[in-house]
Order: C-alpha cells, then sequence, then structure tokens
C-alpha cells in the first residue's frame, strides 16, 4: 500500500537528512522475507542512495531508489542513541 503523504521529493529530503548518521535498514525481499542490517547513509545522487553496512561481508544490494521507499520495498529508520536521554 502506498502512503498518499508522500512524495520522491520529500523522501529525498528525508534520505538527504539521514546522510552521514547511522540507520537500520530493512528490506522485504517477498513471500514475507525481511533483511534487516545496521548501516550509514554515505551517497546521495538525483535517482539513487547508498548506505554503507557495517558488516563487511554484507552481500547485499546496497544501493536504492527513493521510489523503493515510495513503494514499501525498503525502510530506513535512523538509530536512537544508546541510553535514550
Amino acid at each position: 500500500m502506498i502512503k498518499v503523504n508522500l512524495s520522491i521529493n520529500s523522501i529525498k529530503e528525508a534520505v538527504k537528512s539521514l546522510s552521514g548518521k547511522n540507520v537500520t535498514v530493512k528490506l522485504n525481499l517477498g513471500r514475507n522475507k525481511y533483511v534487516t542490517f545496521p548501516a550509514v547513509v554515505n551517497g546521495i545522487y538525483p535517482s539513487l542512495f547508498t548506505v554503507d553496512p557495517f558488516d563487511k561481508n554484507f552481500l547485499g544490494k546496497t544501493a536504492y531508489s527513493y521510489s523503493e521507499i515510495l513503494c514499501g520495498r525498503v525502510k530506513i529508520q535512523e538509530k536512537q542513541a544508546a541510553g535514550g536521554k
């Protein structure tokens, strides 16, 4: 289901604000399969963005288009600092 209040431009701005920050990336691989990994958003480009996983042995895709977020295939959430205060 596509969220009505999102647009590609608003997604680009949200991803740009996460540049250089620690994030958690959740990928929907289909058929109820998900992959979640910690990473850093390191490349912001006009049609896609890249992430650098903390696990150097990660073999999955690390470049995603903004439309993948719009369609719900990729979810990115900023990691909260430990301690919470």
